[in-house]
């Protein structure tokens, strides 16, 4: 079985859990598909054998009742939605206080450097008055803007947290809005895809 390994501490501790259920020879035949940096390296320490994924046809996050979710970091997004995308079956581990029917907070969006600011004034009028636009700074604290030393990700994005002000009624519609300005690349909302909550009572999760 081959198993999408996600990042975030419920996730660490899944991780954790699977190693110990192949030590004991409880499971076995699992190759783990890492969706970030620190999920690897997660795995690699729990004993989960790794692969990467191979598409053959080409940090919390928050919870509603329908099952969108908003998914915090930014930088491994679009790894992270790839293999989410190709997953049969997504489970989510959240504590009760994260699966709400209203949704509030920043939504991290992945968007192409050349003509970000564009891109980011076109995001910020669609959501006028409900939600402010900063540019991700590398390191420290840089303003709106980001600085002069703004977060690039490898594949040479820029990173805008869209910081809701009200809470986030429609996440889907969020998302669908998101999708038609040009210049985005990915987003950190979740939706469409068939998925199955665990909700824990254990507050380290």
């Amino acid at each position: 079985m081959v198993i999408g390994l996600g990042s975030g501490r419920a996730s660490g501790f899944a991780i954790q859990y699977l190693g110990r259920q192949l030590r004991s020879g409880a499971v076995r035949d699992i190759i783990g598909i890492p969706t970030s940096v620190d999920s690897a390296s997660e795995a690699a320490k729990a004993g989960v054998p790794l692969d990467q994924y191979r598409d053959s046809s080409k940090k919390k996050s928050h919870l509603q009742q329908s099952l969108g979710v908003k998914m915090k970091g930014g930088e491994s997004i679009i790894q992270e939605k790839t293999i989410l995308r190709a997953a049969g079956k997504l489970i989510l581990i959240a504590t009760a206080k994260q699966y709400q029917g209203v949704i509030d907070g920043s939504i991290p969006v992945l968007i192409k450097s050349i003509n970000w600011l564009e891109t980011a004034e076109e995001i910020d009028d669609l959501f006028l008055g409900d939600a402010e636009v900063w540019r991700r700074a590398s390191i420290g604290y840089a303003g709106p803007l980001g600085g002069d030393f703004p977060l690039v990700t490898k594949e040479g994005h820029n990173v805008l947290d869209v910081i809701f002000t009200s809470p986030i009624q429609n996440l889907a519609e969020v998302a669908e809005c998101l999708d038609q300005v040009v210049g985005v690349v990915e987003h950190g909302v979740i939706s469409r895809i068939p998925s199955v909550p665990f909700t824990s009572l254990f507050h380290f999760l």
